[in-house]
């Protein structure tokens, strides 16, 4: 199973996902109303490389992470 760690405030705990792509990632989030606001404003990175496509074929030892977006000085 793929791992999913969530960054900054988003404040859930890392689980893990038996998925094919991202599109069925998103689908299983947006069941959960406390991800549901940050799936639109995260950027996502596979195995730490940031993705732009929800199309990307996920293997079982990958490690997604979702990134919030951060502000700074």
């Amino acid at each position: 199973m793929a791992s999913v760690e969530f960054l900054g405030p988003i404040g859930k705990e890392p689980m893990e996902v038996d998925i094919q792509n991202l599109n069925e990632l998103k689908a299983i989030f947006s069941d959960d109303k406390s991800l549901k606001e940050w799936l639109d404003i995260c950027a996502i990175a596979v195995n730490d490389s940031l993705v732009d496509s929800l199309d990307i074929k996920i293997k079982p030892d990958d490690k997604i992470s979702l990134l919030p977006p951060v502000c700074g000085g």
